[in-house]
């Protein structure tokens, strides 16, 4: 069973990646926070993991960055983990103060520029940046 909730959770970031005005996709270890995998961040170090057998990000190349922005908005890998991790976080209190039986299925978070969907798994939090769309 977890392999099959670990299928449909990279089936279900594969169908958001593609969505038009994507920026960035982002793959938490739910348990930790710390990045797995990232495209169209930049990332600080060399190895966005070390543990893990996925590339980690490095400089920016043209398929970085898939609807051709790079400049301004969001761009680094570590610090939109920890702000995520810091989300989900909250929500997640949140949630159990209205209902300890309850929990966190997505978020999203639309702000002038950008807006993130964010799938929390049982193993994985999805985080995909793209363009807010318009009004």
């Amino acid at each position: 069973m977890a392999q099959n909730s670990s299928d449909e959770t990279l089936a279900l970031l594969t169908r958001l990646s593609q969505k038009p005005g994507v920026q960035s996709t982002l793959i938490l270890s739910r348990d930790t926070g710390a990045i797995v995998r990232t495209s169209g961040l930049i990332s600080k170090s060399t190895t966005a993991n070390p543990n893990s057998t996925l590339p980690a990000s490095s400089e920016p190349t043209a398929e970085a960055f898939p609807n051709g922005k790079k400049e301004g908005g969001i761009h680094n890998a570590e610090d939109v983990a920890g702000m995520v991790w810091a989300f989900i976080s909250a929500a997640g209190s949140l949630v159990e103060g209205l209902d300890e039986e309850d929990e966190v299925k997505l978020l999203r978070l639309r702000t002038k520029k950008n807006e993130l969907v964010i799938v929390p798994d049982p193993k994985f939090i999805l985080v995909v940046v793209h363009d807010t769309p318009p009004a």
